[in-house]
């Protein structure tokens, strides 16, 4: 008997490197042996450029944008505040021009079999769902005809039914949770169909204080290296 594929879904690694390796070793012991990557790879963490590099050397993989790859191909597009641009400029000069093009490239949203996956909503890369259902749930969904929807963008890792009766996953962040658990997240597909989401821990207070290390103190980086010491806002 052959074995059912796996896939890995790894959002939001946000350049944090030592948590995408532990996720990438997890994710060796279930046998994934492709993937969708799902936006925001480098934006905000202490090695852009070598998270990329990482996620480029995976075979098989399905890549789609976040907004942070729109954000640090065009900065003005950003928000105007001190972390999100202190960030945008380090991560751009740490990436170079010719891949901060290719990044910004990228589809925003691909189709897999019966399965849709996107950043954070098919409307937009900055809206996006919660673990419990907004108001406007109806209109991020508009169009969607898939079975189930995979997204990010919230950093919170949940499986539920939506408004319209869409399976709403969200894998949860690799780089950088924002659900109080600072262990890194991601989820795995089986070519059944079925969903596993993954917790792996690795060392986040040092990824925290390479933020600093790499870029110096500043507004941005004492700000996200408190957000991965503490998985949250």
């Amino acid at each position: 008997m052959c074995p059912v594929p796996v896939t890995g879904l790894l959002y939001d690694v946000h350049g944090n490197l030592p948590a995408l390796e532990a996720v990438l070793a997890d994710a060796a012991s279930t046998g994934a042996s492709s993937w969708v990557l799902g936006g925001d790879y480098a934006l905000f963490g202490p090695w852009p450029a070598e998270t990329v590099a990482a996620l480029r050397s995976l075979t098989d993989a399905t890549w789609i944008r976040g907004n942070g790859e729109r954000w640090i191909g065009r900065p003005a597009d950003a928000p105007q505040d001190e972390v999100v641009q202190g960030a945008i400029s380090a991560c751009r000069e740490s990436l170079g021009t010719g891949v901060v093009g290719e990044l910004a490239s990228l589809p925003e949203q691909t189709i897999l079999g019966s399965t849709r996956f996107c950043h954070a909503s098919p409307v937009s890369d900055v809206r996006s769902f919660q673990p419990s259902a907004a108001e406007d749930e109806t209109e991020l969904l508009a169009g969607v005809g898939e079975s189930r929807l995979v997204f990010g963008h919230t950093h919170l890792p949940f499986r539920r039914q939506g408004a319209t009766g869409v399976e709403l996953i969200n894998p949860g962040s690799v780089g950088m949770p924002f659900d109080g658990d600072p262990r890194a997240a991601y989820a795995i597909i089986t070519g059944d169909g079925h969903v596993e989401h993954r917790r792996v821990p690795y060392d986040h207070e040092a990824s925290a204080a390479a933020v600093r290390e790499r870029f110096g103190e500043a507004t941005w980086t004492e700000t996200i290296a408190a957000r991965i010491a503490g998985a949250g806002l």
